[in-house]
């Protein structure tokens, strides 16, 4: 080989070793913008490789089916990802369940805000973190000679317990929304339980009760009247709320923001799994009535869903104040009740968006 046929060969894998470089220099940052890109949607919250599960314990405070992200979450082993081993138990009663929150016995607990917020607001709790469920779900069922809210006069409605209690004040709202004088109606306490007060209508010993779906569809079987649907009276009302004991907000915030996490992906879980989430209502609930377990779904997963969960601030702070007006000792500003910085970061961080797509801006 020649001189001149050496250089040319030179020269030309030098152009393409030139070539090579080049390409790898303009690739480096698309690759570096393409890697930003995948973590900016990866879940940030998810368990790392691993980390050991973290036992924690959450409380309901009723059977409803208004609890079926819990109950789906933990039938479906949704929280494992998380890093999150959950015991579920049951304590009947918001005020219980409020003080073993307080007192860290519980670490989490799924109940109804509108229920636990008068008791928060003497001072006794965590704070409200997450509200998928708002709207108010419930309806009051009456036996079979009453056929219209005016017939309540002279008749009694069972209620869970004397005092300032959630199932009293949506009663008392029903009669005042259709001007009975409340010195003639009866509210008289029979259970804790929405069962309970079930059963005492059967038995007569009262004539009608507020419940919560499916129970509704129970008592229409059984020939009892779907006397009032309590959404139409338009009362702002925070169902389904995850809360958090001041221990694990003060402790653990990164704990409770995994929990908000996984209760936001079990919202999206519930709507594109409807078998799976029934599934869990049923067990939960003890029936295998299907008109029952879809009459649930349809209220608890889809009608009454917020996907955002955040805590509505006015509606707090509407509570507050008639829980201050019935004769509460308020002791707490409404805005000390929530946090709404866990869901604001899965908002921030992008989670719900890729979560939900373009069906997130529906709701």
């Amino acid at each position: 080989m020649n001189s001149f046929s050496r250089f040319r060969r030179k020269r030309k894998f030098g152009l393409l070793r030139g070539c090579l470089l080049l390409l790898t220099t303009l690739a480096r940052p698309i690759l570096v913008i393409l890697a930003v890109s995948s973590a900016a949607y990866a879940n940030p919250y998810l368990a790392k490789p691993g980390e050991r599960s973290l036992t924690l314990r959450i409380a309901t405070c009723a059977v409803s089916g208004g609890f079926v992200h819990l109950y789906t979450a933990i039938d479906n082993k949704l929280f494992s990802k998380y890093g999150l081993n959950f015991e579920h138990i049951y304590i009947q009663a918001s005020a219980p369940s409020l003080a073993a929150l307080a007192a860290d016995e519980i670490q989490f607990l799924y109940c109804a805000a509108d229920a636990t917020l008068p008791t928060m607001a003497s001072g006794i709790g965590g704070k409200i973190v997450a509200s998928p469920l708002l709207k108010l779900p419930y309806v009051m069922v009456s036996r079979k000679e009453i056929k219209r809210p005016e017939d309540l006069r002279g008749k009694t409605i069972g209620i869970a317990r004397a005092g300032n209690n959630l199932s009293e004040r949506l009663s008392r709202a029903v009669v005042r929304r259709f001007n009975i004088p409340q010195d003639e109606v009866i509210i008289r306490p029979v259970g804790g339980s929405q069962s309970e007060r079930f059963q005492a209508m059967r038995l007569n010993f009262v004539q009608a009760i507020v419940v919560t779906p499916p129970l509704d569809v129970r008592a229409k079987n059984e020939g009892f009247n779907v006397l009032y649907r309590l959404v139409e009276l338009g009362i702002p009302f925070i169902y389904s709320s995850v809360h958090a004991s001041g221990k694990m907000l003060r402790e653990r915030p990164d704990i409770v923001q995994r929990v908000v996490a996984a209760f936001a992906e079990t919202v999206y879980f519930v709507e594109k799994n409807p078998d799976k989430a029934k599934a869990a209502i049923a067990k939960a609930m003890r029936t295998q009535d299907q008109e029952a377990l879809q009459a649930s779904y349809d209220v608890y997963a889809r009608e009454i869903v917020d996907r955002r969960m955040a805590v509505p601030e006015r509606v707090v702070a509407d509570t507050i104040e008639q829980a201050r007006q019935s004769g509460i000792n308020v002791r707490v500003k409404p805005e000390e009740l929530y946090d709404n910085s866990f869901t604001a970061h899965l908002e921030k961080s992008g989670f719900l968006k890729e979560l939900w797509g373009s069906e997130l801006s529906m709701r």
